[in-house]
């Protein structure tokens, strides 16, 4: 036997025997605290789950038949610093009778962090007169500095000329917050912090009839800036600038190319891909800000890193000598599991890295209940094409992009992937990427979302496509906070995502405070999306609460709809725009993504008949949407919003029980009489229509039993309003204020 042969065998040994004394159950532990060399045991733990993990290897390779027994890994208190991603495979896999479980002793108190930790005395005043004469009288005294090159002997990775999403690494956490990058206008500048402009130079987009070669490709575009600020920016260094440049569904970070103090046209130095101020669906006035550039550190909690010196300057907020500061480094995912099944984490903590915080990858029955998943650049969890995992109880917060990305099952066959999002607590989110970064993502086929409380971020709370889908009392506030054209839910672009079901949500307080503005949607099927079902969900001052971009066999069934500028959106897009159906307009292709899923046979033409149908009952038309049973209260605009093609089409959809209500006399008036089975109940400031809420005055939509509303609606069922929303159970003992 060679030496390193029999190195691993005393090893292996040695694990064994660390395993079966420690305790009769397979437990290890681990602490953040202790010596080096320990077995696992209480006395003497392990300092990573690494080690952990290996014994577990070691333990089931030299007793094969151990393999089903259950191992459970209890983690100290503490805090345990992640240098690459903890990764586990098939090997590491428990059963479903016994699951490998990580579980922290204290729940909360085991922290997984991907970041360095620095003190406020690492940092020091100012002293190089250059790098005072860059920043404002008021700052010079306040903005402290930190050497890093002892603590971070790699180099930093440079801002690219553009990008969407996280930007290069790090990010500055203190007190457990995401500091904001030296930027102007501040935050709390303004009446929201943007700079703006109203008149774009070159748009950058492409034109293919132009004599100019140079204008037949797209490239960098300009715009006038009809303000002083930019002659403090030292372009040199790089000054960056976040912009919705066309639309307000669509962020990009640019960097500046130059400035024309003369003219006031600042130029950019990569393209946009919809080109600067080019179209009309966002608006002439576009906003944008800088960042990125010392010359702007002068608020407090502001930050500035200067990569190749690796000094990291901060203008330090209230109590900075009590502040807990983390440098979040770590560029890879934190934990990545693949191919494995039947693993629990519970009651841990994962912080503080610059990419993903979890990832499961063609996994079974993994379980991740009562964490905390947060600080990060990218998204919280990701289950990519998995099957039958949980994701319970758990908070994430403060990410870069998305909370929860889930995916699983086979549109093909319709296989659902049984993938279950549950009681968690979901908010500060897309903080990097602005757009389509949702607090929920799911696509695939049958995954369950319920109970979930989603809140404060710039746009979508729940973004899916694909078909069977439940999303079940859900609540979800404050979400498309700095976006347009866009909803609390959004699916859009095809037929085949069907069977969708979003039932008994609670949807409320949209836009930016604007709840009165009718590009916010609670609910938006965008672009001839079809075959969902809309059932028994509050929307509460939540914009333009449902809107059905042109599609078809949707059905939209006792839904309460209270103080919204427009309770319902029906649009003929497909009968008369020209990107319908045409392969030059990115992501229509509506036949053929049908065609790829065999459409016209089984399953899908007996699960979706009607679609199976399509192409012969006149395709472009918004038919056999279904509109039952829904109560309108207070419509401020509209009741329905039906263009005049829809309203041609009224005796094709199926629309009857329905009631609008002007409650008080206070909003405009608005009836649904010129259409078919809306029933119309007008009230006064004298005579108000009482319609039986527990206390709508205080939210609470929950009906008496003696209710109104159920005598002016047959059929009407109630909406059980106190089962939405988080809940607790043993991984939440407390739900959040």
């Amino acid at each position: 036997m060679n030496r390193m042969n029999k190195k691993v065998l005393v090893a292996t040994l040695a694990l064994i025997s660390a395993i079966s004394l420690a305790c009769g159950d397979q437990t290890l532990y681990v602490a953040s605290q202790g010596d080096k060399g320990g077995d696992g045991s209480k006395d003497a733990p392990f300092l990573s789950l690494k080690e952990a993990r290996d014994a577990i290897r070691a333990f089931r390779k030299a007793q094969p038949e151990a393999a089903a027994e259950k191992f459970i890994v209890r983690i100290g208190t503490g805090t345990y610093q992640l240098d690459s991603t903890f990764t586990l495979t098939a090997e590491d896999s428990g059963t479903a009778e016994s699951p490998v479980v990580y579980r922290a002793e204290q729940p909360g108190e085991s922290r997984f962090e991907g970041g360095i930790r620095l003190k406020p005395t690492d940092f020091k005043k100012i002293t190089d007169s250059a790098v005072l004469s860059r920043l404002s009288k008021e700052a010079q005294s306040k903005v402290l500095v930190a050497d890093l090159s002892a603590l971070h002997p790699a180099n930093f990775p440079s801002f690219t000329p553009s990008y969407r999403g996280k930007p290069a690494a790090p990010w500055l956490y203190v007190n457990a917050e995401p500091m904001p990058l030296a930027r102007w206008p501040n935050l709390d500048a303004g009446p929201d912090g943007w700079a703006r402009f109203t008149k774009a130079i070159d748009s950058g987009m492409a034109d293919p009839t132009s004599d100019d070669p140079a204008r037949r490709k797209s490239r960098p575009g300009s715009f006038e800036f009809d303000d002083p600020r930019p002659t403090r920016w030292n372009l040199k260094d790089g000054v960056w600038l976040f912009g919705y440049w066309t639309h307000d569904w669509s962020s990009e970070v640019i960097q500046i190319k130059s400035y024309d103090p003369a003219k006031k046209i600042i130029s950019l130095g990569a393209t946009h891909s919809y080109g600067i101020s080019n179209g009309t669906w966002g608006g002439k006035e576009r906003r944008f800000f800088a960042l990125n550039t010392l010359d702007e550190l002068d608020a407090p909690e502001e930050w500035y890193l200067d990569r190749a010196k690796k000094l990291l300057y901060f203008h330090p907020g209230s109590n900075w000598e009590e502040s807990e500061i983390v440098l979040g480094t770590l560029n890879a995912p934190l934990v990545k599991i693949s191919g494995a099944e039947h693993i629990k984490f519970e009651g841990l903590r994962f912080e503080y890295g610059h990419e993903r915080g979890i990832i499961l990858e063609k996994t079974t029955g993994i379980e991740i209940a009562g964490c905390t998943v947060a600080n990060l650049a990218n998204t919280g969890v990701t289950i990519s094409n998995g099957t039958e995992n949980t994701i319970r109880s758990s908070d994430l917060f403060n990410l870069g992009t998305s909370g929860i990305i889930v995916s699983g099952g086979d549109r093909k066959t319709l296989t659902p992937g049984k993938n279950l999002v549950i009681n968690n607590h979901i908010h500060d989110y897309g903080l990097f990427q602005r757009t389509y970064a949702p607090g929920i993502g799911v696509s695939g086929v049958g995954q369950i979302v319920r109970n979930n409380s989603i809140h404060d971020a710039p746009h979508n709370a729940i973004l899916y496509s694909g078909n069977d889908h439940l999303f079940e009392r859900n609540e979800i506030y404050r979400v498309v906070m700095e976006t347009g054209d866009s909803g609390a839910f959004y699916t859009g672009r095809d037929w085949t995502s069907q069977g969708n079901h979003l039932r008994q949500n609670y949807v409320h307080h949209l836009g930016g405070g604007n709840e009165k503005h009718v590009n916010t949607m609670g609910v938006y099927l965008d672009d001839c999306d079809s075959g969902d079902t809309i059932e028994q969900n509050i929307f509460y001052k939540a914009g333009r609460a449902i809107m059905i971009g042109g599609g078809r066999d949707n059905a939209v069934i006792n839904n309460l709809v209270i103080d919204c500028p427009i309770g319902l959106h029906i649009d003929s897009r497909g009968m008369t725009w020209k990107q319908w159906n045409n392969p030059e307009y990115a992501g229509w292709n509506l036949i053929k993504k049908a065609e790829k899923l065999d459409y016209t046979n089984p399953p899908w033409s007996t699960r979706y008949p009607s679609l199976a149908k399509i192409m012969d009952d006149s395709p472009r038309e918004p038919l056999h949407n279904r509109i039952v049973r829904n109560v309108f209260i207070d419509s401020g605009k509209q009741v329905l919003s039906f263009n005049e093609s829809v309203k041609k089409l009224v005796d094709k959809l199926d629309i009857a029980d329905n009631l609008a209500v002007n409650s008080n006399g206070d909003a405009p008036k608005s009836t649904a009489a010129d259409i078919k089975g809306f029933k119309n109940l007008a009230g006064t400031k004298d005579d108000p229509v009482e319609l039986g809420f527990v206390d709508r005055e205080k939210s609470n939509f929950l009906l008496k039993s003696d209710a109104r509303l159920l005598e002016e609606v047959s059929g009407f069922e109630t909406i059980p309003f106190d089962k939405i929303g988080l809940f607790t159970d043993e991984h939440r003992t407390s739900l959040p204020k």
